[in-house]
């Protein structure tokens, strides 16, 4: 769990049962405090039911509001096309790619994909 100002959400079913989680925080400290960044995973259960996107979707409003002025997600792995989508999706665009970043565990070294939006 994050110390404030970053913040951890978990989501669940009625059931209880954990479906996926987000943590958002500064994406860097002092003058680039400015942008948020985030980390999320889903169940491999739970995908497709749309947990992605609206742990997407809250962590978007949580840095609207805590006066945020973008996110960037450092880390999206290329051959996650999910993930990708989703984020393009919500207004996110890839600003640049470190090759060969991941050890992906059936498709080999691929990118890791920087992506940003305003907010």
């Amino acid at each position: 769990m994050l110390e404030p100002p970053g913040r951890t959400v978990v989501a669940v079913d009625a059931d209880g049962t954990v479906l996926g989680s987000a943590k958002m925080n500064p994406n860097q400290s002092g003058p680039g405090a400015h942008v948020a960044g985030a980390g999320f995973m889903v169940s491999p259960a739970a995908a497709g039911r749309g947990i992605g996107r609206a742990l997407g979707e809250h962590a978007l409003a949580w840095a609207r509001a805590e006066g945020y002025r973008a996110m960037q997600f450092n880390a999206v792995v290329e051959a996650n096309t999910r993930a990708v989508s989703l984020w393009r999706s919500l207004g996110f665009e890839i600003i640049g790619t470190v090759p060969e970043a991941f050890h992906h565990p059936e498709k080999g070294y691929v990118g890791l994909h920087i992506m940003h939006r305003y907010l």
